[in-house]
């Protein structure tokens, strides 16, 4: 039975019971990740880019805490049934979804129908997809045919759509179940996850701090267990964010690696910024899953005329197995937990035979600066708009405060603010020549306590310091991948590993360093 979560906001967690539900994905989730050289449960076989063996063994413990490329194979080779594995998530579902708030549609009828079909598949010896028979999760910002696409918004409650748009079409065609719609802020425009219809996501590892946004719910369904696999977008790291803040690994493709149209908006023209940074990506709780998700997601589909078709690196002189870590200033803008992070990755780089040079890297604070002026300047007009008609207080409040610390700009310094982007990237990638990664942090601040975006402007500007590196790199167009480091004081650490256009592969192999060198295999 498909059923909508409670519009209410969800209960509020004890920090005991909120890390019971994040601690119970055991060791098959970067959640399971303390400290390097803690030894934790095994998580199951990663995928890298050779073949995978189909008959190696499966992991033991329950099914919702398999990966994806371990169900894909178990699956494919009989050894388990779609059926089994989505009635354990299904059922991983009912008993944290109440405490965090992370699905708010789950499809339960709809996803055993797909199980059975699945499995009717490989008992006919059909050709089988990347993702055959794995249960995953979609934004409920993108439409899914037959159901609502609410975008968290109280006036789209009814808005049911009769097309999927290209990320579940491409998630279908490779053969994933899907399991429910997980939860956004109103509009998919903020750091937090809360919106009127359909209540507060909460982060399992402490309810007072955020879970990220806008792909909160889809962070939180993957660190608890619900699927291993999520769908997320980023114009501003709402996928990396979101990632790091629960402890999981995000990717934000390259631009136009992945088709983004969305039926039910085709009749409204996208903004120029929105054109230039907004992508589909994933999240996962392997680096190894995010690598055949965007199989799956990358697919053709010419209804985005900004889909590119760049199935691999060949052609392209293979950079140096080097990575430029970022250079961290010494002026209390960075956190220590930040700083750990940075330390431990660059350690488990260092270790798989990466070159390590620091270095400050070109205009990482100029390009951040221009991502508010260039977004608000199109905001201030049909955006704002939508917002004051159909939006919460809290999109309300977190946009009037965003358009207010952000000075607004004419046609002429739009106009030379988009140009100058053109002049970064170009510096960007003649220095991705000379290294196969960068690294950077994630957010230069731990987790913000929820709602920060309430308290005002000084708050707000707070926000937009910490989110430099993120920011930055939406403006490039460039893959980045956060990956977990562990923790720190309780909460999530990591990275973000950046790589050259289409050049996803690096960030995956050096995140799949990073992760081994976590203690998690």
């Amino acid at each position: 039975m498909e059923t909508s979560v409670d519009p209410r906001p969800a209960g509020r967690l004890s920090r005991r019971s909120a890390l019971t539900a994040a601690l119970g994905v055991a060791g098959a989730t970067s959640l399971a990740v303390t400290t390097p050289g803690v030894a934790v449960a095994d998580p199951g076989q990663g995928i890298r880019r050779g073949a995978i063996d189909d008959h190696s063994p499966l992991p033991t413990g329950p099914l919702w805490t398999w990966t994806a490329v371990d169900v894909a194979r178990a699956v494919r080779t009989g050894r388990v049934t779609s059926r089994e594995v989505t009635e354990s998530c299904l059922s991983r579902l009912r008993e944290v979804n109440p405490d965090v708030n992370a699905v708010a549609e789950t499809l339960e009828e709809e996803a055993l129908a797909a199980a059975d079909a699945a499995d009717a598949q490989v008992r006919s010896g059909a050709e089988l997809g990347v993702l055959h028979g794995v249960p995953v999760t979609v934004k409920i910002n993108v439409d899914l045919a037959g159901h609502a696409t609410t975008n968290g918004i109280v006036a789209n409650r009814d808005a049911v759509v009769d097309e999927d748009s290209a990320p579940v079409a491409n998630l279908r065609r490779a053969g994933a179940v899907i399991l429910g719609r997980t939860n956004v802020p109103a509009f998919s425009f903020r750091w937090f996850t809360d919106n009127d219809l359909h209540g507060r996501t909460l982060n399992p590892w402490d309810p007072d701090v955020t879970p990220g946004g806008s792909s909160g719910g889809a962070a939180v369904a993957v660190a608890t267990g619900i699927g291993p696999l999520a769908h997320g977008s980023d114009i501003a790291g709402s996928v990396r964010y979101p990632a790091w803040a629960c402890g999981v690994a995000g990717l934000r493709p390259t631009m136009g690696r992945v088709a983004a149209f969305n039926p039910s908006t085709a009749g409204t023209p996208r903004t120029m910024t929105s054109q230039l940074m907004s992508t589909q990506g994933l999240l996962a709780r392997s680096v190894g899953d995010l690598r055949i998700g965007l199989e799956a997601l990358a697919h053709r589909d010419v209804r985005d005329p900004g889909w590119t078709d760049s199935s691999g690196p060949d052609g392209q002189p293979e950079p140096p197995r080097r990575a430029a870590v970022l250079t961290l200033p010494d002026d209390g803008s960075v956190d220590a937990s930040v700083r750990e992070g940075m330390r431990r990755a660059t350690t488990a780089l260092r270790r798989a035979d990466y070159g390590i040079d620091e270095i400050e890297l070109p205009h990482l604070a100029e390009l951040a600066d221009l991502w508010s002026p260039l977004v608000m300047a199109e905001s201030r007009y049909g955006f704002a708009a939508a917002v004051e008609k159909h939006g919460d207080r809290a999109i309300k409040t977190a946009l009037k405060t965003w358009l207010e610390v952000t000075p607004d700009l004419s046609l002429a310094d739009f106009s030379t603010k988009l140009g100058q982007r053109e002049v970064y990237q170009r510096e960007w990638r003649l220095l991705l020549q000379d290294y196969a990664v960068v690294v950077t942090p994630v957010s230069h601040r731990p987790q913000f306590p929820v709602d920060l975006d309430q308290q005002g402007p000084d708050a707000f500007r707070s926000i937009l310091a910490a989110q430099q590196p993120m920011l930055a790199l939406a403006m490039l167009g460039l893959p980045s991948l956060s990956v977990p480091t562990g923790l720190h004081g309780g909460l999530p650490i990591g990275v973000q590993v950046v790589a050259d256009r289409f050049r996803e592969d690096l960030c995956l192999e050096a995140g799949e360093a990073i992760e081994d060198g976590m203690g998690r295999r």
